[in-house]
């Protein structure tokens, strides 16, 4: 295998560089025994205990990612990460027999840094035997419920590669690993699954359901994590750790652990080695009373353990002497340092066939009222701060790559794309955007992500300065959602330069805070643009406080070319007085060519939403409620709302107001209706001109908790639509899901939370459906949601908490900040579309799409040079609709990173689940495409040297034959849901 890939690597090396060939010596690879090869001989007629020496090292928690890796601010808690490798490394050597594994390479890429070139090459061969053995790789262990599927891809991508370009094949992991994520997304399945993993395993399931399946020994299965991809394609054998990810009871033996060492000296009076392989005896033969094979495995240690690995493998090397001598005796007990690939190898090799999954794993309850859905909200602010920062760094990779080599080194200094996406890596943490980290470590996060930014606008700068000839000095506006931009509010004359990052054309609504009265805009061609000025609200400018002054906005829409961007010029033309007040009466209706929306004149709320296109329409209220969380005081459960937690002390919340103040405000570009429902709590509903979805922005907080309890506020929309008690969501922005109320597929499901319970996470969109209308909605940020009431669909928008939920993190989740010291005020966006079903996804999918990458503004001040160009596509012509390009990126010096997905599930469209073909050589207009070779998902492997671990089910279809299409070098064919990802070789046209 080994030679294989050595004439592999140099067979590609004409191609693409030898950018993935092993960076090993042919020596050092003939020698390698890593993988599968190094694992511990088992034995057949006997019960095989693997012992998986391990640390959970979260990549910020109670501490940031640079105070767990120091060790600093032990009081909080004791973990020091680099301590820990260095313990690991020097035990290792001390016996060729034992076994680590290591999973973050967040850590072990600052850990591998600070090492001498000697260190390096020990720790090199300890991976080449399989001694020290990477899992999962990723840059991270990410969340499951509110990570979007691009920033997971992207980060797995950044570990996997540090590791290959380190290690050569044996620094390839085979196993995927999420032992403390809240509950496991079908997506991350499919993606592990296209990333080549054989398998994947997890410690968190609901109690239930790890109730029914110990008894029917269902805990290892198959996952089958798409219905669009041909099995096995999406194929997942997936194992439930017995234990969470923790020693069996008693057999703990870290510096943080109380259990007593094995003490072996039979002239001591408290030798206890009879007693510990007796009590570990009974431990193995329960746990293997629910699996199915004579292969258990056991995870020996714990989170951030092995500071002073001494102590574990002092202790397990003499576990297994003395258990194992017992065989002399007639035990049939085999007891083995292993990892989890060579225990999956095991149960390959016993070819059984295995339960069929095809749902997922949410939502997650460790007890009846114990129910891990308030996460899917927690910390709103932060999860939209991760989004937009995605969609930046999209943006900042794919203006690297169309801009050249200028674009890193330009006019405006020195770029770079690394800082951002190591940061967002670092926030797909299942203790990062999930919001369940102490207030020191979120802020940590957002902190990393905003240097990252600076780094890419220097890098933005330099790529549009290259593509349109003009440097002129590029202003970014970060806080237009609360219509903050000093340049737009004191410039008479400026222009707006619009990246979209997609590859179709957008059209985009800009609003830009001025104090101006009235202005002119022109696009790139010279056109006047339609525009008008509308006074800012009293609720943004009490958002934003002194953060900016301007009294008005400006508003109109741009459209934008794919993959490129468009430049509009600004001029102010009359100032003086804002422009005529609004009107503080509920309009009847407002409506554009495709929408109408009524209102009830005596309430001020929605009543009802029409398609004027396709003539239906729905009754539709929309309000905002709360559930009073609870204090953990109560009768059936101490359990309190926390972070991770949703328990309402109620299943009815409290509405805000029945009432709504209104005042209005309709012009040729965009009509308005602006709702106050208290202090706290207001709404724009918003229909811009060419708009198919209709805009709900809302501002919630401060929350108030002067009556000391703690509010989880909602929107609850109810409509006419008969549900039947099922809705929709989306896994991790992809695949759509059904849900349906009280029920679990794999089990019969005894509810005991009748909210939280029927809580699930919300990534981008939702919706709700009969046989005649589909009303779906798109969010801007992960969110929790759920329809509890027929024809209803409500989302959770903010949380401001009292009391820790006791689930480790020991602080309430009550954000405040020195702008908003009473407490967090969080402002997003929904967008409704009302369609009929069959051809509603090709509306919600365009939709996600563009609020996930949206176009990027920045401002030039003044007249611009008459030589700029104003206009640049990427593209030599727009992609279908079914076609997304979800990477686009500079792998090397002159080699790129392209993924290309089609967007729709095989059954959501007549018209776009269809198979699409791309011609590579025809994609970009500014590169010409040399070269090109496929990798698997994770770009770790090539494509056609990927193999994986086959399954057998014992329900459902069996894999099928490989697909051997033979198609032209160039065409590309995508069919649904399918995501292809290559190696260009490319130079600037």
């Amino acid at each position: 295998m080994a030679a294989r890939t050595q004439q592999l690597a140099a067979a590609l090396l004409f191609i693409l560089g030898g950018v993935l060939s092993f960076p090993l010596s042919e020596d050092t690879q003939q020698t390698a025994t890593c993988g599968y090869e190094s694992c511990h001989a088992t034995k057949s007629n006997m019960l095989n205990v693997h012992l998986v020496p391990h640390t959970h090292d979260d990549v910020g928690w109670l501490k940031t990612v640079d105070q767990y890796f120091y060790g600093d601010l032990n009081d909080i808690q004791h973990a020091g990460v680099q301590y820990i490798l260095d313990s690991v490394v020097d035990q290792l050597l001390k016996n060729p027999d034992r076994r680590f594994i290591y999973v973050e390479t967040a850590f072990f890429y600052r850990w591998w840094r600070q090492q001498s070139s000697s260190m390096q090459q020990t720790v090199k061969q300890l991976v080449n035997e399989g001694r020290l053995e990477f899992v999962n790789g990723g840059w991270c262990m990410s969340d499951e419920a509110t990570t979007h599927y691009s920033a997971v891809i992207d980060q797995m991508t950044m570990g996997l590669r540090f590791l290959n370009e380190t290690f050569g094949a044996c620094g390839r992991p085979r196993v995927a690993w999420h032992i403390d994520p809240f509950g496991h997304a079908r997506e991350h399945a499919s993606m592990f699954a296209q990333m080549g993993y054989d398998g994947f395993f997890f410690g968190r399931l609901d109690y239930q359901d790890r109730t029914r399946r110990m008894i029917e020994k269902e805990q290892e299965l198959l996952w089958r994590a798409s219905d669009s991809l041909t099995p096995p394609m999406a194929d997942l054998f997936t194992g439930i750790l017995p234990n969470g990810y923790n020693p069996p009871e008693g057999f703990c033996w870290d510096q943080s652990c109380d259990d007593p060492p094995i003490r072996d000296d039979p002239d001591l009076e408290d030798y206890n080695v009879d007693d510990v392989v007796m009590r570990f005896i009974a431990a193995a033969k329960n746990q293997a009373l629910v699996y199915k094979t004579n292969h258990i495995i056991m995870t020996m240690g714990s989170d951030f353990q092995y500071e002073n690995a001494n102590l574990w493998y002092k202790n397990l090397d003499k576990l297994i002497r003395y258990v194992n001598v017992l065989q002399t005796n007639g035990s049939k007990i085999n007891v083995l340092y292993s990892t989890p690939s060579c225990y999956l190898q095991e149960l390959h090799r016993a070819n059984l066939t295995w339960a069929l999954k095809t749902d997922d794993f949410f939502p997650y309850a460790d007890d009846s009222h114990d129910l891990w859905t308030g996460y899917f909200t927690s910390r709103p602010a932060l999860k939209r701060y991760e989004r937009i920062s995605n969609s930046n760094l999209q943006t900042c990779n794919q203006l690297e790559v169309l801009g050249g080599p200028a674009s890193t080194k330009g006019p405006f200094g020195e770029g770079d794309s690394d800082t951002m996406k190591k940061a967002m890596a670092v926030a797909q943490h299942h203790d990062a955007v999930s919001g369940t980290e102490k207030q020191h470590v979120a802020n940590d996060y957002a902190k990393r992500l905003a240097k990252g930014w600076q780094h890419c606008q220097v890098l933005v700068s330099n790529s549009l300065a290259a593509l349109s000839g003009s440097t002129a000095e590029r202003i970014y506006c970060d806080n237009l959602n609360i219509s903050v931009c000093p340049l737009t509010e004191s410039s008479k004359k400026f222009s707006v330069n619009v990246y979209n990052p997609l590859v179709r054309p957008v059209t985009w609504p800009v609003r830009l805070p001025v104090n101006g009265s009235a202005y002119a805009v022109s696009d790139a061609n010279g056109k006047s643009v339609d525009c008008k000025v509308v006074p800012v609200s009293s609720v943004t400018r009490d958002v934003r406080k002194n953060r900016g002054s301007a009294v008005n906005e400006l508003v109109f829409q741009v459209q934008a070319p794919p993959l490129g961007y468009s430049t509009y010029s600004v001029s102010l033309l009359q100032d003086g007085p804002p422009p005529a007040s609004t009107k503080h009466r509920t309009p009847t209706a407002i409506q554009n060519k495709y929408l109408q929306v009524t209102f009830d004149p005596d309430t001020g709320l929605l009543s009802s939403l029409s398609n004027l296109e396709t003539k239906q329409t729905v009754k539709l209220t929309q309000n905002f409620y709360w559930y009073n969380a609870s204090d953990g005081n109560n009768s059936h459960s101490n359990q309190p709302s926390g972070a991770y937690i949703f328990r309402p002390n109620s299943s009815t919340p409290f509405i805000i107001s029945k009432t709504a103040k209104t005042e209005t405000v309709q012009t040729s570009v965009v009509q308005e209706v602006r709702q106050w429902f208290s202090p706290w709590a207001s709404q724009v509903v918003r229909l811009y001109a060419d708009s198919r979805a209709l805009e709900l922005e809302w501002t919630i907080g401060p929350i108030p908790i002067d009556d000391d309890l703690g509010k989880e506020v909602i929107t609850r929309l109810d409509t006419s639509i008969e549900t039947s008690e099922i809705f929709y969501t989306d896994s991790n922005g992809r695949e759509v899901l059904q849900r349906k109320k009280d029920f679990r597929p794999t089990w019969r499901l005894r509810q005991s939370e009748p909210i939280a319970g029927n809580y699930y996470p919300i990534n981008s969109r939702a919706f709700i459906k009969d046989d005649v209308d589909q009303l779906t909605v798109v969010t801007d940020r992960s969110q929790g949601g759920g329809s509890i009431n027929n024809g209803s669909l409500e989302i959770m928008l903010h949380r401001r908490l009292l009391y820790d939920d006791v689930r480790g993190v020991g602080e309430p989740l009550n954000e405040t900040s020195h702008i908003f010291p009473k407490g967090l005020v969080v402002r997003g966006r929904l967008l409704l579309s009302l369609e009929r079903p069959p051809a509603a996804a090709d509306t919600h999918r365009k939709l996600a799409q563009e609020v996930v990458l949206q176009p990027l503004l920045t401002f030039t001040n003044g007249e611009l040079h008459p030589n700029t160009k104003l206009e640049f596509s990427g593209l030599q012509a727009a992609l279908p609709p079914a076609v997304h390009l979800l990477t686009l990126s500079q792998w090397d010096k002159d080699l790129v990173l392209l993924r290309l997905e089609h967007q729709f599930q095989s059954w959501e469209s007549k018209v776009n689940s269809q198979p699409v073909t791309v011609n590579l050589q025809k994609l970009f207009s500014t590169l010409e495409v040399l070269g090109a070779s496929e990798l698997n998902l994770s770009a770790n492997q090539w494509k056609d040297d990927m193999t994986r671990y086959e399954w057998m089910a014992q329900t459902g279809a069996d894999p099928l034959p490989k697909n051997s299409e033979a198609s032209a070098a160039w065409e590309v064919t995508l069919k649904p849901m399918e995501i292809r990802t290559f190696l260009l070789r490319v130079s600037l046209r």
